[in-house]
């Protein structure tokens, strides 16, 4: 199809998150009718939808609430795009009914609200590896969550899995490792980085021998995009990953030389977690055979764009006559 997204409808519940509203300004852009589920139309309140406003339809409902998921079954989404999570790591240990129940319960609510989908992808997380003997993780590997947060979202994935191997429902579930770009929250670690750089302030950080992969998010998109079309995805477990570790002090000087900071770089000031994962890497072979999909962007492009949007970010924010939503991605 010259133009699969043409007119088609599509669901993307979490729609104002950070990965989930580079999805949705895509699908917009490709002619697809975005509904977007929000609590509470919380999505006007999102600069990250800014510049598509006019083109989402808002559903207000919340996972916690079947009778309000009802409403789903009138629409009739094509494609459903589930990102809508409690999704910080560290929090969760603090909320862990929340996390428990918003994850894991709101996912089955979800399922069992409508089941007319022509694909349901469930945006799980790197997360539920947790610990793992052999690194790069593959899809294969047994999953050890060490927080609320991976637990809740195992749970989900496991209740997607259910759907597709009892009711043979077309569920795709997709591991998306560690993201950056454009409109990401400072609590991650790379926006974090990137305003302390840009403003002058101190980084610090642990000793930073932990590695991790990180993916420009535009990269992510195209995968998302591809799990709604590839036929051989239905009924897997796939993860979304480039397999390139870069050590989080390496992350930080890297970061501190591309934005010709004069903050004071303060490595090994921060204790580690108690709870530290010490390397974290996807496998993506059954990306790149199921999807046809593999990262294009490397971590130095992708991290000198989203530098670039920084830099027009915080003068958006200290020129009261911008407008966040003028900033793009």
């Amino acid at each position: 199809m010259a133009k699969p997204w043409k007119g088609r409808k599509v669901l993307v519940t979490g729609g104002s998150g950070f990965i989930a509203s580079h999805l949705c300004r895509r699908l917009v852009q490709e002619g697809a009718k975005v509904f977007v589920l929000t609590k509470y139309h919380s999505v006007i309140d999102n600069v990250r939808l800014s510049g598509c406003w006019g083109h989402l339809t808002p559903v207000e409902a919340d996972l916690r609430n079947p009778d309000s998921l009802a409403q789903l079954r009138a629409i009739k989404p094509a494609v459903v795009y589930h990102f809508a999570a409690y999704n910080h790591v560290g929090d969760s240990f603090l909320h862990v009914s929340e996390a428990i129940d918003v994850n894991g319960k709101g996912t089955a609510n979800l399922l069992e609200a409508y089941g007319g989908y022509e694909r349901f992808i469930y945006i799980s997380s790197s997360e539920v590896y947790g610990y793992q003997r052999r690194v790069p993780f593959a899809e294969e590997a047994t999953p050890c969550p060490i927080s609320p947060y991976a637990i809740g979202k195992y749970a989900g994935e496991l209740y997607a899995r259910m759907t597709w191997h009892v009711r043979r429902k077309p569920v795709v579930v997709l591991r998306p490792f560690n993201a950056f770009g454009p409109y990401q929250s400072p609590r991650a670690i790379i926006a974090e980085l990137i305003l302390k750089c840009l403003r002058g302030e101190d980084v610090v950080t642990t000793k930073g021998v932990q590695t991790r992969e990180f993916n420009y998010v535009g990269d992510l998109v195209e995968g998302f995009l591809a799990a709604a079309r590839a036929p051989r995805a239905v009924g897997e477990v796939i993860n979304l990953g480039s397999g390139r570790e870069v050590a989080i002090r390496d992350l930080a000087r890297t970061i501190h030389r591309l934005t010709g900071s004069r903050s004071r770089l303060q490595i090994g000031k921060l204790p580690y977690r108690p709870t530290e994962i010490w390397r974290m890497a996807a496998d993506g072979r059954k990306a790149k055979r199921l999807l046809g999909w593999s990262p294009t962007v490397t971590l130095e492009a992708g991290l000198a764009k989203t530098i670039a949007w920084y830099r027009r970010f915080d003068q958006a924010f200290l020129n009261p006559d911008s407008a966040l939503g003028r900033l793009g991605a």
